[in-house]
């Protein structure tokens, strides 16, 4: 029953061990002080002089008020789970959006991935169908244009989203994740045409594919896909089986029920098609235990790991281990997330991983890799030790451990708010039981996000929650948060926010942040892949080194936009910066101006 499986949860991570070994240890010491090898004392104690504990006062979070702007926006999108009492899994999972610029007019649009009515139980409400794509008007003004952007009438019970110009010809296209086949369109312009068939990108009818994300594997200059598949889903398999709530009735059941999945790989041929070379690449990860299919995937991204100039993989699954798929530069993966340490948590437990993000979130060597998990479980921060080439988690030191544990984290991403160089990280939560309070107490459905700011490596707290006070009392509003995604929308130099909840509308939030240095870098390619997808650039300042690269894939079945901004309050002057390309070229700037768009190309 799902109140079973909540409840196993509830007691992973007790330390009982930890706390044996403190009090093993205490009793320890206080023998060791009692007993002398000397038959005789020395004639003078000797003084010893203890330096006094003096922990460096606790940073606070500054003030920057996130304004709650959604009915300014005249979006009118709502979400559709298709929900009528069967509780069938995927309406749980929620949709994904895409923060992108689709007519290249300098102003970043946004696009939401719906579900449907379930075609066997259509329901009365309208439907407007699974794509709603909004463009920016300006001044925190959108129009819908899902129709006359060729979009219109798509009817796919949709999951997520990923943005990537796969025929570099400067429009971004789009991949639409499904339960059921799988949908690519490519941007003509402004218009979209539907080239699924064409691309071969589908999938398997009785698919259910979730997080997805375009990557050069191979450094060719073409866009590659990585797709996630989640479960082995059907109605009548869902059916089949009596998830109970106590005393209430039917209830969504865990994905531990359906069976695991392999991912899709897709090479692009640079001729407007795909070949699946899943299988040969080595994406096809089994169960040791079992022989079976392994994979139960929710967030993927794609991100350098060991630095040598390859994108890897860090893929994230519910219930069953992490996987990092290591690029072994021939074309094919390494599957080494045991190996690595990212597979499960410090006791050896898979958990119920859902949202992920990648960076040098401490602006040093140390790659951070967080993802959110399911409730009475914390979010995860694994760090790569490059000494040692081996992840730990941290998420108990950094101080996100603890005040995620009760929350159910869908989205989770780095970002830098408040633009003063140092990454912050942001959790979009909600349950997926409605009825989930009637049988725990500590938990609601709705749940607010939390936003924790870097207070940097030397702070007593590595990361501290940000109170109402500070960050204002509308963005800590209880959701049933699922997908998020950032961009300046205002193009005022910061970064807004954009967050999507089951079955209620989605939210824009307006960052307000006062002082503003910061550099804001968008890639054109030439060698490499037009938007620089896989990029890395390195910007040296009076006080930092700060390390970013580009991407759209982060979080939670979304996409945010690919201009990369880096902040710069309190960083002093910038003294260099430095582009490493996809292509192997390495490219100075001698040019740059603060506080403005900069567009760098490949030479």
């Amino acid at each position: 029953m799902v109140s079973d499986q909540l409840n196993k949860k509830l007691w992973r991570g007790v330390p009982w061990v930890s706390g044996a070994v403190v009090a093993g240890g205490l009793g320890l010491a206080v023998v060791l002080s009692l007993w002398n090898p000397f038959s005789k004392p020395p004639e003078t104690k000797p003084v010893v002089s203890v330096p006094q504990f003096r922990p460096s006062p606790p940073r606070e979070p500054p003030v920057v008020i996130f304004h709650d702007v959604t009915e300014k926006t005249g979006v009118d999108y709502v979400h559709v789970s298709g929900a009528y009492g069967e509780k069938l899994l995927p309406e749980t999972m929620g949709d994904g959006c895409a923060a992108f610029d689709y007519d290249n007019d300098g102003l970043c649009d946004i696009l939401f991935v719906s579900g449907m009515p379930w075609p066997w139980h259509p329901v009365p409400a309208p439907y407007h169908g699974s794509l709603r794509l909004y463009k920016n008007l300006g001044n925190w003004r959108f129009r819908e244009v899902t129709e006359e952007a060729g979009l219109g009438g798509v009817r796919v019970y949709g999951m997520g989203v990923a943005v990537g110009d796969v025929d570099n010809d400067g429009w971004p296209d789009l991949f639409i994740t499904a339960v059921g086949p799988n949908r690519f369109y490519r941007n003509n312009k402004g218009h979209f045409i539907d080239a699924t068939e064409e691309a071969g990108v589908a999938g398997a009818e009785d698919a259910w594919s979730t997080a997805a994300t375009f990557f050069d594997y191979d450094r060719d200059g073409s866009l590659d896909l990585f797709v996630g598949n989640y479960v082995k889903w059907s109605r009548e398999l869902d059916l089949q089986q009596g998830f109970q709530l106590v005393g209430l009735g039917r209830a969504y059941g865990p994905p531990l029920s359906f069976g695991a999945t392999f991912p899709y790989l897709y090479h692009n041929r640079g001729d407007g098609t795909f070949e699946d070379v899943s299988e040969k690449a080595g994406m096809h990860v089994k169960n040791p235990a079992t022989g079976g299919r392994l994979a139960k995937t929710l967030g993927v991204r794609a991100v350098d790991v060991n630095q040598d100039g390859y994108p890897d993989l860090v893929v994230a699954n519910d219930t069953v281990q992490n996987l990092l798929f290591l690029n072994r530069r021939d074309g094919t993966f390494a599957e080494m997330g045991l190996e690595k340490g990212i597979a499960f948590d410090s006791d050896g437990h898979a958990r119920g991983a859902m949202g992920i993000d990648a960076a040098f979130y401490r602006n040093d060597p140390c790659l951070g890799v967080v993802i959110g998990n399911f409730a009475n479980e914390m979010s995860a921060l694994y760090v790569l030790d490059p000494h040692v080439a081996l992840f730990t988690d941290e998420a108990v030191s950094s101080g996100i451990g603890p005040l995620t544990r009760p929350d159910l984290t869908f989205a989770t991403f780095f970002w830098d708010y408040d633009l003063d160089g140092r990454l912050d990280i942001l959790s979009v939560n909600g349950h997926v039981e409605p009825e989930i309070s009637r049988v725990q107490s500590t938990q609601q459905f709705a749940q607010p996000m939390r936003l924790f700011w870097n207070a940097g490596p030397d702070a007593v707290e590595e990361f501290v929650p940000t109170p109402a006070d500070r960050v204002g009392k509308e963005f800590l509003q209880p959701l049933v948060g699922r997908g998020a995604a950032y961009a300046d929308f205002d193009n005022d130099g910061d970064l807004d926010l954009v967050v999507t909840q089951i079955d209620r509308p989605a939210k824009f939030f307006e960052n307000s942040l006062a002082s503003k240095h910061f550099l804001r870098l968008r890639l054109v390619g030439r060698k490499s892949n037009r938007e620089g997808i896989g990029a890395w650039m390195e910007v040296q300042t009076e006080k930092a080194v700060l390390r970013r690269d580009v991407t759209r894939t982060r979080g939670y079945l979304s996409q945010v936009e690919p201009i990369v901004t880096i902040g710069l309050n309190g960083l002093g002057e910038v003294k260099k910066i430095s582009i490493f390309w996809p292509s192997g070229l390495v490219q100075t700037l001698s040019q740059w101006r603060e506080n403005e768009l900069l567009t760098v190309e490949e030479p």
